[in-house]
């Protein structure tokens, strides 16, 4: 990995013109709490400052592994997705559970509520921007359920559906569209083995109604029946009728329309996130990862995401491959993105990364630890960078993660009480 020694110097120019501006008399701001899941445990950090540093640490251990994690519209709750299946299994485990945690002072977590049992490894979650209902995606096989959240924030029953539903191959998302009327479930499809033929992705896109999920369109972008297109996950435009997907399958961006409930069935614009393929001839692969844009809209974040590995002189190390965040600037009038930058993550297999409330902040998780061909052992963690008024990235400084530590599943910010 290289050590982009002008992205520090940005930064830290960057953090003292901030500081050099004349303090603001406002009421006092709510603090901000880093989230990290590994393995069963959520932990939470205090950041104190724009240098990125932490103050004290707190963790609550859950019943099994965390898959995943949405917050409440309002602050106050966090659903968790867990899973006693091994991370990156598929159609593994016996035990499945969804939680609602509570968020208190200094981001602190407690249970709230009975949790809900699900039948199979959850993979992804999200909230309605109502927040009154929780949706939840499977992978294997492909799947998508709804469930109610009563006033006072606990989970309540999951809402059966009325209509067959065709939920594609292999799910990895789901999100309601921004307007609150249809929901996304992103579905990859897989590549051909020398058993197995692909099996094709889509966007399955369906009405969404008192939390009912009805047939509305399915988006297989190419003309060939979703073969050769592997959507991995979605965001939105915060004020623009833009939608952007990350085609995990081909290291691409696609933009798309948003018309009405659904999509363009062809994107505007199609962008590759990396100079390297998603398999080299080396053993090396590439894959697109988790995908957000900025609150203010200007700039949208795309993880590539390598961790393959070869054996050398009889040992395991890194096979090759891109693990950086591609900074697309976004056309203030268009929303059509531009890449402006990619940045060295300074670790390897980030599956979830987040952007503070204010704009001014990412951290990535660094799932996994790696050896490298010369020696080096890289360990994971979460890699914190400034963003720069132009949504660049400088690189601040990584937490790194015991030895013994299981993988990084899921990171957030969250603004939580002082």
């Amino acid at each position: 990995m290289i050590v982009q020694r002008r992205d520090l110097a940005r930064g830290l120019a960057a953090i003292a013109a901030t500081s050099a501006m004349p303090a603001m008399a406002a009421v006092k701001p709510r603090a901000l709490a880093l989230y990290v899941a590994t393995g069963a445990v959520m932990e939470w950090r205090l950041m104190q400052g724009a240098q990125g540093s932490t103050g004290e640490v707190g963790s609550i251990t859950l019943p099994s592994a965390i898959q995943y994690a949405w917050p409440h519209p309002d602050g106050r709750f966090l659903y968790v997705a867990t899973s006693d299946a091994p991370g990156g299994s598929v159609g593994a485990g016996k035990v499945h559970r969804l939680l609602a945690l509570a968020i208190g002072r200094g981001g602190a977590l407690t249970p709230h509520g009975e949790e809900v049992a699900l039948a199979q490894r959850p993979v992804h979650m999200s909230l309605d921007p109502s927040g009154r209902f929780v949706l939840v995606a499977y992978n294997a096989p492909a799947n998508a359920s709804v469930h109610r959240l009563r006033p006072d924030g606990t989970l309540g029953a999951r809402v059966e559906q009325h209509e067959a539903l065709d939920l594609g191959i292999f799910a990895h998302q789901i999100r309601v569209m921004p307007r609150g009327r249809s929901a996304i479930l992103v579905t990859r499809g897989n590549n051909a083995t020398p058993t197995r033929p692909e099996d094709p992705g889509a966007l399955k896109v369906m009405g969404f109604d008192q939390g009912q999920l009805s047939p509305l369109a399915s988006i297989a972008v190419g003309g060939k029946g979703g073969l050769g297109y592997g959507p991995r996950h979605l965001d939105f435009h915060p004020t623009k009728p833009v939608a952007y997907v990350g085609l995990e399958r081909q290291n691409q961006l696609h933009t798309h329309r948003i018309v009405g409930d659904t999509l363009s069935p062809e994107p505007e614009l199609v962008c590759a996130t990396t100079d390297q393929p998603p398999k080299g001839a080396d053993g090396a692969t590439t894959l697109v990862g988790a995908i957000h844009v900025h609150p203010r809209g200007h700039a949208l974040y795309v993880t590539n995401r390598a961790s393959s590995q070869v054996e050398v002189a009889g040992r395991r190390v890194f096979a090759g491959g891109d693990n950086s965040i591609a900074v697309f600037a976004l056309h203030p009038r268009t929303g059509l993105p531009q890449l402006i930058q990619r940045v060295d993550l300074r670790g390897f297999h980030v599956r979830s990364f987040a952007i503070s409330p204010d704009g001014t902040m990412l951290a990535a998780s660094c799932m996994l630890p790696m050896d490298l061909r010369d020696g080096t052992h890289v360990a994971a963690g979460i890699s914190l960078f400034h963003i720069l008024p132009d949504g660049q990235l400088a690189f601040l400084r990584k937490i790194e993660s015991p030895a013994s530590a299981e993988p990084l599943m899921w990171t957030h910010f969250l603004p939580v009480p002082a």
